[in-house]
């Protein structure tokens, strides 16, 4: 029991960094998609212009 705690102990506060690095990744992640399809949307567009 005690080594299901201390493994528990040991291993949650990574788990917990990770999640939360994740959640606050996943927005900007969000935007820069959304950025790069605009992107590739203006580029098509100038080069049926030409």
């Amino acid at each position: 029991m005690d080594n299901i705690v201390t493994l528990v102990g040991n291993v949650g506060f990574p788990i917990a960094i990770s999640v939360y690095l994740l959640v606050r990744i996943e927005g900007k992640l969000e935007n820069l998609t959304n950025s790069i399809t605009t992107l590739s949307n203006v580029i098509n567009s100038l080069q049926k212009e030409k």
